[in-house]
């Protein structure tokens, strides 16, 4: 599903994966990474449904 730009520019970017998830783990509620087709960097999205789920590490 593409990412709607007008979603992605009120997003915050993370550079990479990695510190998208470690944002992610720091949150009260589940979050995962994406990248963005937009962009070409990692956004969060409370959307889980049918994922994986982030690791505690």
């Amino acid at each position: 599903m593409r990412t709607k730009l007008s979603v992605c520019i009120r997003k915050k970017r993370f550079s990479s994966e990695d510190d998208a998830a470690r944002s992610a783990r720091a949150a009260n509620f589940p979050l995962r990474p994406y990248r963005c087709d937009r962009c070409d960097r990692y956004h969060l999205t409370s959307r889980t449904k049918g994922k994986r789920k982030l690791g505690s590490g």
